[in-house]
């Protein structure tokens, strides 16, 4: 009896998964990591439908969006709970915003690739990442960032979701003069009321520390842009899916263009991949209190390496690279410490495969306001970075700063690194620039300067 009591004081719900996912360690339980997986899904469910209008353009990658909407699922329902299993982290994973646009875009129509030679770029990127994972570069050069630029790219993803989060909910938007660059839309209309409205009620939940706040309010806020008609319950839950994209990629297409071209296509693409993955998990470890005093994620090269393979995966199922999602501070904000949160996100994924409809209920007025609340809650972190001193304050504004007014973190932390080298050197402390970040600053240097050295290159 006593061997019994004492291991479910150790499991204090979910039994061997409790013991598997380490949940007395990290202080949660069964029910919250189970609500911080819906809430993660809930927030970020929206891929699947945009990442299929993206590369279903007809000005871009003109692919099957049924199947491209499927194979999204599919991948993300399996790489989240692939980082989940064998990484421990309540980080979910799905078709990386940003690089979808320049694979439809840019590399199928732009560089004439199409969508086959376009995934053909993300399964070569994603296996050069993968290599720098297994070789152990892609951890040493995360390990080797400044304490304060690691927090700098924390409170620059929790500013860059927040604005992501105003944008959704039809609350700023760019004039249509052009001018300022964006501008505050008032609520005039259905859809930015509910926004306001739920905004009210998370900020609400929250401080009041109703337990579920975030995925409280998220449906809430669904049922009343359901009763203003913002949003419909669909008529028919099940639908008829393709996986018709998977297997769609060549390799080969993207030298046709020239190996210099191709070379620096792979490059560019690749270094957004690598650091928006980086900050990401960065921000979001720090935000669940997993980091060590460093500012160091434990076991992060299984992250890192589940990560890459996303990509690769992403590519070779023809639905663009995918990578882990900023959305995953939501998930954690609302209690989710461990791998079975991300189990939970890449069930649900799965199940919107037959179901897609669902996921199409919640509009995204209901989860911008959940989006905000989070990126206050990363915003928290400036306290502990030394913004009065410049070689520590000058780079971690261009971190914080450039990422939402860019709406790319990879440019937010190509600034701050070439800042914050640029301001050692120049201070006469060169030697305290690690190897890695000069090799790194010198990369983005080259990354900022691509559109001027591409006409160069030969062909």
């Amino acid at each position: 009896m006593e061997v019994g009591a004492e291991t479910r004081r150790r499991t204090p719900s979910g039994g061997a998964l409790a013991e598997y996912f380490k949940f007395a360690e990290r202080g949660t339980t069964l029910t919250t990591e189970v609500r911080a997986g819906l809430t993660t899904f809930m927030v970020m469910a929206y891929i699947i439908f945009v990442n299929a209008n993206i590369l279903g353009d007809p000005n871009g990658a003109a692919m099957d969006k049924v199947a491209v909407a499927a194979g999204t699922a599919l991948v993300a329902g399996i790489m989240t709970i692939a980082m989940g299993v064998v990484a421990n982290y309540p980080f979910a994973l799905a078709a990386g915003l940003g690089i979808n646009g320049i694979v439809s875009f840019t590399l199928a129509k732009q560089l004439g690739l199409g969508a086959a030679g376009a995934m053909g770029v993300i399964v070569l990127e994603g296996a050069l990442v993968t290599l720098l994972v297994v070789v152990g570069l892609r951890e040493a050069i995360m390990n080797a960032i400044p304490l304060s630029l690691k927090r700098a790219i924390g409170v620059g993803i929790g500013l860059f979701i927040l604005f992501i989060g105003f944008v959704n909910g039809g609350l700023i938007a760019t004039p249509a003069s052009g001018f300022p660059p964006v501008g505050f839309v008032y609520p005039t209309t259905p859809a930015a009321a509910v926004t306001i409205v739920g905004l009210f009620i998370t900020v609400a939940l929250y401080v009041l520390k109703v337990r579920g706040a975030l995925i409280l309010s998220i449906l809430v806020t669904t049922v009343i842009a359901l009763i203003v008609g913002v949003t419909t319950i669909p008529t028919n839950f099940v639908t008829s899916y393709s996986f018709s994209t998977i297997g769609q990629f060549d390799v080969f297409a993207p030298f046709k263009l020239g190996f210099f071209v191709a070379a620096l296509t792979i490059f560019s693409i690749m270094l957004i991949d690598f650091f928006d993955t980086m900050g990401t998990v960065t921000g979001v470890a720090e935000q669940a209190g997993l980091t060590d005093d460093a500012g160091r994620v434990p076991g992060v090269g299984r992250v890192l390496l589940v990560d890459s393979i996303a990509a690769m995966a992403g590519g070779a199922a023809g639905v663009s690279s995918n990578t882990t999602y900023i959305e995953s501070a939501a998930g954690v904000a609302e209690g989710g410490r461990t791998g079975f949160t991300a189990v939970v996100v890449g069930v649900l994924f799965l199940l919107a495969i037959l179901l897609s409809p669902l996921a199409g209920i919640v509009p995204a007025q209901a989860t911008a306001p959940v989006l905000i609340l989070v990126g206050f809650l990363m915003f928290t972190l400036i306290t502990d970075i030394p913004i009065a001193d410049p070689e520590e304050g000058i780079p971690a504004l261009l971190t914080m700063v450039l990422m939402p007014l860019t709406y790319d973190i990879s440019i937010g932390i190509g600034a701050g690194f070439i800042a914050w080298t640029f301001i050692k050197v120049i201070r006469g402390k060169a030697s305290q620039v690690h190897p890695l970040m000069w090799g790194v600053s010198i990369a983005f240097i080259v990354f900022f300067a691509q559109a001027w050295l591409g006409p160069l290159l030969p062909k």
